[in-house]
């Protein structure tokens, strides 16, 4: 049996970040050889991570990483806040943006198959888990590319629960390289306005008679209360998409303002200078789905005048080209993820049971 002594106790610990006492088991089972205590840590950590599989991961952080016409979003989750704000753990973070970046790993599945430092990227987590405490996941990953005439850029919220990364197709290198730093306003926007889509052209018409529906119902039971209580009735959409607006319906929209316009006694000859604000009164009212969860149809946070695509189309106007948003990637940490609540009794009787 080979002789070890404080110091090689001393060296593993720095290497692995594992305890003391498990640092002296791991040489005494692999008999003072450093490359062996290492490989068995690593299958206690691989141990300590099947200990952690139930546990629910939905805390962490969200990190990017932005380069020339490159961009990176990764989510990783912790089970805790505490932990998700520990040094090690944004250090792995950071790590794992960086290694995403660098192999231009396309997804989670990706960087959770993928070698990183020499070894597979798993063996690197358990690793982790088994240093840090608690269980990690990556969890979701995105990546954006383009030409040299698109613009790139993305934007993390501070306390790095929210990340956006947003791509533009533009018409010339120059005009993207105008429109990159457009785009962090955009992507600040996104991240506080949580579209869901980029445009009413991404709706399945399945969601969007769903929504409709769902809408109608609940405005339904509301103008109820409202008649009991004697407020003004709510208006109930007949269309809440452009994807329901189509020539036909736009047709007898405008047909039905000049009538109106025709029974107010408005005369014909300035009609051309009403109906246009009408129709576009008539479009906002009956897209409230798209305003919502669109990007390019939300009102931009920075000027509510305008809506993100007219936003866009100015700036690059203005730079002398033109540019469209063609992609954006929103994470946000524990979206989605169904966390089951136990009350502290409970609790506490699961554990004196255990």
């Amino acid at each position: 049996m080979a002789d070890f002594g404080p110091k090689e106790i001393k060296k593993l610990r720095e290497m692995t970040d594992a305890g003391m006492m498990d640092c002296k088991k791991a040489l005494s089972e692999a008999q003072g050889d450093m490359d062996k205590a290492v490989e068995w840590l690593r299958d206690q950590g691989l141990g300590a991570a099947a200990k952690k599989a139930g546990k629910v991961a939905a805390e962490g952080l969200v990190n990017m990483k932005v380069e020339g016409k490159k961009a990176i979003i990764v989510e990783v989750n912790s089970q805790t806040d505490f932990v998700a704000k520990n040094d090690k753990f944004v250090s792995f973070v950071n790590e794992t943006a960086s290694h995403t970046f660098d192999n231009s790993l396309c997804d989670a599945e990706s960087i959770n198959s993928s070698t990183i430092n020499s070894q597979s990227f798993g063996e690197y987590l358990s690793m982790q888990i088994a240093t840090i405490g608690e269980k990690i996941v990556v969890r979701r990953s995105g990546m954006l590319v383009g030409d040299d005439a698109t613009a790139i850029n993305g934007y993390i919220h501070a306390n790095g629960q929210v990340g956006v990364i947003i791509a533009a197709q533009c018409d010339t290198p120059a005009t993207a390289d105008a429109m990159t730093p457009v785009l962090r306003d955009v992507a600040m926007h996104a991240a506080a306005m949580k579209p869901k889509t980029l445009s009413y052209k991404d709706f399945d018409a399945q969601y969007v008679a769903d929504e409709t529906q769902g809408r109608i119902i609940k405005i339904e039971k509301e103008n109820e209360e409202r008649a009991r209580l004697g407020k003004p009735l709510l208006n109930i959409p007949h269309y809440i998409s452009m994807a329901q607006l189509s020539d036909d319906v736009l047709a007898k929209a405008e047909a039905d303002i000049k009538e109106k316009l025709k029974a107010e006694g408005k005369p014909e000859q300035i009609w051309d200078k009403i109906v246009p604000g009408q129709i576009a009164r008539f479009i906002s009212d009956n897209t409230t789905l798209d305003q919502e969860q669109c990007l390019l149809d939300q009102k931009f946070v920075m000027d509510d005048t305008l809506t993100v695509a007219q936003y866009i189309d100015n700036k690059a106007k203005a730079a002398g080209g033109s540019a469209k948003i063609v992609a954006f990637i929103r994470l946000e940490v524990g979206e989605g993820i169904e966390i089951e609540e136990e009350d502290f009794a409970a609790e506490v009787a699961k554990q004196m049971g255990a």
